[in-house]
């Protein structure tokens, strides 16, 4: 959230209009120079990529690229956590739907973060959608369907503070790890992390 909003007090223009690939690279560096000035983040992080290369689940896409990856200090280099950008805007046919259809499904089909048991979404919202008002019924009537839609075994759950649109929602992988052993074994569900970022001033 810091990050964020120094991109916006920065560069207003971008995070208002520009393209999710330009604020994505605004919101790369600015994380990656707090590596450099905060001890407190220098500790937790060793470096954010954009676009980093991934290879799928089972080997079979070699360049999937998330939109960030974010390298922990204390995790195996091979597995960083993972960050997928979306823009949320009704009127230009940014929705909901695009954000879980082009997003959260990488999660769920093992596309990316499929040796991890939590990764991110990030929404830059431009038409005052919130997670509560757009994405919980979205996800609510993709549970109702049989299997559910995104294999959604709990809906999202707030765990912001207040003016922080921050909430995890937990989903089924509809994937097998390859093994050695004669059955594959499966993956475990994943916690995907959602943050809803508006153009607006946000209080920590």
């Amino acid at each position: 959230m810091t990050a964020f909003n120094e991109v916006r007090a920065s560069s207003p223009a971008t995070v208002t209009s520009g393209s999710e690939a330009e604020i994505t690279a605004l919101l790369e560096a600015r994380l990656n120079h707090m590596v450099e000035e905060d001890p407190f983040w220098r500790q937790l992080v060793l470096c954010v990529a954009r676009g980093k290369e991934s290879v799928s689940y089972d080997g079979s896409h070699l360049e999937k690229r998330p939109d960030l990856s974010i390298f922990l200090s204390g995790a195996h280099r091979g597995f960083p956590l993972v960050v997928e950008a979306k823009i949320i805007d009704g009127a230009n046919s940014k929705t909901e739907a695009l954000y879980c259809d082009n997003g959260l499904r990488r999660f769920v089909d093992g596309e990316y973060a499929w040796g991890n048991r939590e990764a991110y979404m990030i929404a830059y919202v431009r038409d005052g959608s919130s997670i509560d008002g757009k994405l919980t019924p979205f996800l609510s009537l993709a549970m109702g369907q049989t299997p559910p839609k995104y294999l959604v075994e709990g809906l999202p759950s707030a765990a912001g503070p207040g003016g922080v649109d921050l909430a995890w929602s937990q989903h089924g992988r509809s994937f097998l790890y390859d093994s050695s052993s004669t059955s594959p074994s499966e993956p475990g569900p994943i916690s995907v992390w959602h943050l809803w970022l508006t153009k607006e001033c946000n209080h920590e």
